[in-house]
């Protein structure tokens, strides 16, 4: 393992991209400004219930399955969490970097997540299981953190 692996705080870095998911999905609008009190109930439901899935599916049929998942029912609230998930796996100083489009901007086109997966974080089975683990508990904490708001 690299040495920025060895000093990253993994509950740290699941908690920060977790906020950042219920911030995206559940704070603010598509445009990024503040929700009204009376949508965070129902927004914060939809996203509790887009993170309980997707924590389902990871732990029952594991990291690939899961992105798969959000890709293939979630739309735009899976499109967010896939974003954070990745901006996870490239914290975890594996030096996978990030599957980007001609922007610069995280690309989370299906062909472009799906082969990231596969061929970047799948490929060593230590590194998939470490992964795996920080990819629940970034889930965890976001589904919490959708209850709070809820």
């Amino acid at each position: 393992m690299s040495n920025s692996m060895a000093q990253a705080n993994l509950d740290r870095l699941a908690a920060q991209h977790a906020q950042n998911i219920i911030r995206r999905l559940v704070d603010e609008d598509k445009d990024g400004n503040k929700r009204a009190e009376k949508e965070l109930k129902k927004v914060a439901s939809s996203a509790d219930n887009t993170v309980t899935k997707a924590l389902g599916v990871l732990q029952e049929n594991g990291v690939y399955a899961c992105f798969l998942y959000l890709k293939a029912k979630e739309k735009d609230n899976g499109d967010v969490v896939i974003k954070e998930m990745l901006k996870l796996l490239n914290s975890l100083g594996f030096e996978w970097g990030l599957p980007t489009n001609d922007k610069g901007e995280v690309d989370t086109r299906a062909e472009v997540v799906l082969k990231y997966v596969t061929e970047k974080v799948t490929v060593d089975l230590e590194r998939l299981l470490l992964a795996k683990e920080t990819l629940e508990k970034m889930l965890i904490y976001a589904r919490y953190g959708a209850k709070a708001r809820g």
